[in-house]
């Protein structure tokens, strides 16, 4: 067969030239193909071709005027190969125009391919058309060529089949366009035949590792048979009378149980489409799997993959274990700066250990939760430091590895830049960085100067990369912090229902604000920025009844020196029954609050911790106003002055989707014990609205909130909170005002009169479950926790989304009396968060509250719930 092959493609390659080497010739100049003959070209001419320079043609041919040729002969064919080469004809030949002596005049006959008029697409949806076209680059004005059709027709089979549609079709269709007598245009129409699935995976050959283990290798390569509960969704919900879907969990017990009794695995997050690029990594994960075990020498014989009828693929695996490993003797060759006794301790790796090389690795290279060997020695300037692993014996089933280290010099920092700012000023992303010129390299203050500049929110956090320069000539270093700048800029505009009214709302921060540039408008972009201060404006309204407007201020550098944030911050509303003032039954209740405020960042414990302090003043003004406050017939002047502070710690990789750290912190809030100064008052006598004029309390409040990353992105978000309201004297009792008030949205604004602090919770309309609700008086003491599975859609900093199941637990008592920590109202649900630069962080959330609220029917249930800048969490 393969003699056969070889001497058809000796005969097509021998007679090919002969074929394109023909040349034609009217009837009154004859050629004679046996005899050939030299002439001297005596002129060149071209036709057919109406959109392409005829000089340019004669030059891509090879052939000049004045040149000698034979007729029949190499030079024609060659002339006719070059002109085919450019992709750009559909016919080429060259003729004899004219025969005078010695000299031929020959014609270059040309027909053009085509141009591209335009392109469409059937079968598939707009997303995917745009897709598309982003990666096929094809575009009006090109030639339509085999290659064209060829080179699309492959990158949309690609396109589907990283998708998981390895069946898909691509059927391309010229058609002319009857504008133009050149043009084509091109309809593409695509089948995609429905994704391939994997129906089974088979192991052969696995004797220590089981099955299961190896298939759980595989991350993103599962099997069909896996029950995943969103594709037995209609089994577990149902349709209630109102027409809003409900979650029997029962149910969902009965079907897990279902797929428990046959042996089949539970996945929520991961398909089983196939894929192929990601089944080839993932054969790596099952080597890497089978490494970690102690299966140094583990390996894949080979693989196949087989269709079934039902548009799914069978998988079987052989693999070869080999034997088990574990470790002998570790040495270190090299090291001065620590005894090996201490890097033992670092390396925590034992003789008789099994043999991991991940684990070893980690623990020599990085580990993201502990100390490492080379973190060790970088943290402490030794920037130039190596460490090789050398496996130095194997016998039997033990291996002795010598760690062999090149300490070298230590490196001081000499420059330190920032690049791709184009809003914020240099200094103001400086002073965030830890790494200072002088100072001995340190990776740890690396990693955390980035996390830094990260939580400023002004650049994109994806794409925040320190670009470290050595130097080691002189034993420095040089590093610069590469940026892209993002809006950090917020605008809030939205309608909410409270009350029986529709809120409206309009705010602004400039969260990025240079208030020095106030009157310099050459430097507005669109507004003066760049000095990292913020300034937020705020203004809600219902109409007459209601207005509110507020203004802060934030300086983060006061004097520019130390991060010594001060911030200033007024707030108005005004509440009327909306008749006309001088109507006497009109009624009104103004509050206006001023607070002053003073944070700076800790060095002790550690440099994580902050500390903020703030003075604040609030006057509560009523008249006949009953409707919120029932006391003191709705009439009174009452006022509060306090001192706050919180001390926090905050060590979360970054704002938007923190993926690991920590952020806890707890706060007191005190006015003066007014009671203690008046002396021997009855206060059980006195006029509430005298008893409670200077409002008298003290509050503490605790906050956490834990991050993990589990695997891939997919991290667990574990939040706490705990507040309680106390009272200095048992006669005049706990003030009703900077009251808790827990369920629903959480949203505040037109609801926050009182200096209350509604506590969202879903599942739950707002407010459900304050004490005595629906005539609130608002509780004492509360906690709250919540379990939160998180999992991004995108982190463009653009558009960060991400999608959450939660279980939120909690209670709001009246007073300490009442407090049961284990009596708690319980909800779960799912929901999704959009970060936009513009608007913050906005959420929607499904929540299904699982207990009743005694002599309260329906406020729980299934709720979904609108949230603004985490007012939910």
């Amino acid at each position: 067969m393969k003699l056969k092959f070889l001497f058809l493609l000796f005969l097509t390659t021998w007679f090919l030239p002969s074929v394109n080497a023909q040349i034609t010739s009217g009837d009154a100049v004859p050629i004679d193909y046996t005899s050939p003959k030299e002439y001297i070209i005596g002129g060149i001419t071209v036709s057919g071709v109406k959109y392409l320079d005829n000089n340019v043609l004669i030059m891509l041919s090879g052939l000049t005027i004045g040149d000698k040729v034979r007729i029949p002969g190499e030079k024609i064919t060659q002339a006719i190969r070059k002109l085919w080469d450019q992709g750009l004809f559909e016919d080429v030949k060259i003729s004899i125009a004219q025969i005078s002596d010695n000299q031929v005049y020959l014609n270059i006959y040309l027909k053009e391919r085509p141009r591209l008029s335009h392109f469409s697409f059937n079968g598939i949806k707009k997303s995917d058309a745009d897709n598309i076209r982003e990666k096929i680059h094809i575009s009006k004005g090109e030639y339509v060529t085999d290659n064209m059709v060829i080179r699309t027709k492959n990158i949309i089979r690609k396109y589907y089949t990283d998708k998981g549609y390895l069946n898909a079709e691509v059927d391309i269709v010229q058609q002319r366009d009857s504008s133009s007598s050149n043009e084509v245009s091109l309809v593409i129409n695509i089948s995609r035949n429905g994704k391939v699935k994997v129906y089974e995976i088979t192991i052969h050959g696995n004797v220590y590792m089981t099955t299961e283990q190896i298939k759980g290798a595989m991350k993103k390569t599962k099997e069909k048979g896996v029950f995943n509960p969103m594709n037995d969704l209609d089994k577990v919900v149902v349709s209630t009378a109102t027409s809003v879907a409900t979650v029997d969990f029962v149910e969902i017990a009965n079907v897990m149980d279902e797929h428990a009794s046959k042996n089949i695995r539970f996945r929520i997050f991961k398909s089983a489409k196939f894929i192929n690029d990601e089944y080839e990594a993932d054969k790596l994960l099952l080597l890497a799997k089978y490494n970690t075990m102690g299966y140094r020498d583990a390996k894949i014989l080979r693989d196949s993959i087989s269709k079934n009828d039902d548009n799914t693929v069978s998988i079987d695996i052989w693999v070869e274990e080999g034997p088990k490993y574990y470790f002998r003797n570790v040495t270190w060759v090299g090291n001065t700066k620590y005894p090996d006794e201490f890097l033992n301790r670092i390396l925590k790796i034992k003789k008789g250990d099994v043999y991991d090389q991940s684990a070893l690795e980690t623990a020599l290279t990085y580990n993201p939760n502990g100390t490492d060997v080379r973190s060790l020695y970088m943290d402490d300037g030794f920037l130039f430091f190596d460490v090789q692993p050398v496996e130095v014996n194997v016998e039997k089933d033990s291996i002795d590895i010598e760690i062999r280290m090149r300490e070298g010099k230590q490196a001081t920092v000499n420059k330190v830049s920032i690049t791709g700012n184009t809003k914020t000023n240099d200094h103001v992303a400086l002073r965030q960085v830890t790494t200072r010129p002088g100072q001995l390299f340190s990776r740890d203050k690396l990693i955390r100067s980035q996390r830094e500049l990260m939580q400023l929110k002004y650049f994109n956090a994806e794409k925040l990369t320190p670009d470290v320069s050595p130097n080691p000539e002189d034993g420095t270093v040089d590093i610069n912090y590469n940026v892209e700048e993002t809006s950090a800029d917020q605008i809030e505009l939205s309608g909410g229902w409270g009350y029986g009214r529709i809120v409206g709302t309009l705010g602004l921060s400039f969260n990025n604000f240079s208030l020095r540039n106030l009157f310099n408008f050459k430097s507005w972009r669109p507004i003066p920025s760049g000095d990292g201060q913020k300034l937020s404006l705020r203004f809600q309204t219902y109409g007459v009844g209601y207005i509110s407007y507020s203004v802060s201020f934030t300086e983060p550098w006061v004097g520019g020196r130390k991060p010594l944030a001060l911030s200033l911050s007024y707030v108005h509303s005004k509440y009327t029954n909306g008749i006309s003032k001088s109507d006497t039954n009109y009624a009104y209740f103004k509050i206006d609050g001023i607070q002053v405020g003073l944070g700076t960042a800790l060095t002790w414990p550690d440099d994580y911790f902050s500390l903020y302090q703030a003075v604040n003043f609030n006057r509560y003004n009523t008249h006949k106003y009953s409707q919120i406050f029932s006391f003191g017939g709705g009439n009174g002047v009452y006022n509060s002055i306090s001192y706050s502070i919180n001390l926090s710690r905050s060590s979360i990789d970054q704002e938007i989707y923190p993926k690991m750290g920590s952020l806890v912190s707890v706060s007191l809030e005190v006015t003066p014990p007014y009671s203690l100064f008046r002396g021997n008052v009855d206060y059980s006598s006195m006029p509430l609205s005298e008893k409670y004029r200077w409002v008298e309390y003290y509050k503490w409040k605790v906050k956490g909130s834990w991050y993990t990353n589990l695997i891939d992105k997919l991290v667990l978000a574990t939040r706490l909170q705990f507040g309680f309201l106390g009272a200095y004297n048992s006669d005049i009792g706990v003030t009703p005002f900077q009251r808790f008030y827990l369920g629903g949205d959480g949203l505040t604004g037109y609801n926050n009169m009182d200096g209350r602090e509604l506590i969202g919770f879903r599942g739950y309309i707002n407010n459900s479950l304050t004490p005595l609700y629906p005539n609130m008086v608002g509780g004492t003491v509360y906690e709250k926790f919540t379990l939160e599975l998180r999992y991004p859609i995108s982190l463009n900093p653009s558009a960060t989304i991400y999608g959450l199941a939660f279980m939120d637990g909690g209670h709001d008592w009246l007073s300490w009396k009442y407090v049961n920590p284990f009596d708690i109202y319980r909800s779960v649900g799912f929901g999704v968060r959009v970060f936009l630069p513009m608007f913050g962080l906005l959420g929607l959330d499904w929540g299904y509250g699982l207990d009743p609220i005694r002599g309260v029917p329906g406020v729980g249930g299934s709720q979904f719930h609108f949230s603004i800048n985490s007012s939910i969490d």
